[in-house]
């Protein structure tokens, strides 16, 4: 059977310049998940293993950049029979609109998830417009004549 599958070729490039960067295990991503809920987004990314005091958030110029490092193993004397496990440095960037407040966003690590607060600012959110009545005092009266 065989299986069509139009990412391969990427997939292998990718792996073979990661190779050429030092070592085959590197991450490759860190996978996350994005939900808004009532007046804020939720992101959570997982680092299973990470070094809590690796992990960094900044925000600079609209863009939030998550980073943290993963540390290798000591290999002195041992025989690996699997080794797959990556190690090396993590990064995601994200664009962050102008309806987020910034100064606001919180992060926290804990059991190798990362969970990131990103408030939406006040002036982002949705609100009622009151719609004013016109006064009808002044009408206008038809003569005949």
């Amino acid at each position: 059977m065989l299986r069509f599958d139009p990412f391969g070729d990427v997939d292998a490039s990718t792996r073979g310049l990661l190779q050429a960067a030092g070592s085959s295990r590197t991450p490759r991503f860190m996978p996350m998940d994005l939900c808004k809920l009532d007046g804020h987004y939720l992101l959570t990314a997982d680092l299973p293993g990470v070094d809590p005091g690796s992990v960094d958030a900044s925000v600079e110029n609209g863009v939030l950049t998550l980073s943290a490092e993963r540390t290798a193993r000591s290999e002195d004397g041992v025989q690996w029979l699997t080794n797959e496990r990556p190690f090396g440095s993590y990064r995601r960037q994200l664009s962050l609109g102008d309806g987020i407040d910034a100064a606001g966003i919180t992060a926290r690590y804990e059991n190798g998830v990362l969970s990131i607060t990103i408030p939406i600012a006040e002036i982002a959110k949705p609100r009622r417009v009151e719609i004013e009545q016109a006064d009808h005092q002044n009408s206008i009266e038809a003569s005949s004549g």
